[in-house]
């Protein structure tokens, strides 16, 4: 069975960084695309950050964490990481990783991991 296994979750204060990993287990393919979302209390999943399997790893991100936050994958596209720097108190939230492949089961999320922020 695969599992999505996510890391690298704490509490730091504004302005710091952390690096979120994420790896595939029970797999033995590629993911199309990978990505990260977030929970924030009271709030709905939002996307953070997207990469996609193509000719360019072409990415996306949401417009609040563009220019901070660094989305990566691994050769084998079954690990996914997220780099986040100059972190603010509204990134705080329940980072969740995502693959997903078509051919294999469609998409995959991890349990989280959590993100806090202190002013």
């Amino acid at each position: 069975q695969v599992q999505l296994v996510e890391s690298g979750g704490g509490l730091v204060q504004s302005g710091e960084s952390l690096r979120l990993s994420c790896e595939a287990s029970g797999s033995d393919f590629g993911f199309h695309v990978m990505g990260w979302y977030r929970q924030a209390p009271g709030q709905q999943r939002e996307l953070v950050a997207i990469i996609r399997n193509d000719d360019r790893k072409t990415t996306d991100y949401e417009d609040s964490v563009k220019g901070r936050f660094t989305i990566s994958v691994g050769t084998a596209w079954n690990t996914v990481y997220l780099q986040m720097n100059s972190l603010r108190p509204e990134d705080t939230a329940v980072y969740y990783c995502y693959g997903y492949a078509a051919k294999y089961g469609g998409a995959y999320w991890g349990e989280g991991t959590r993100v806090t922020v202190s002013s």
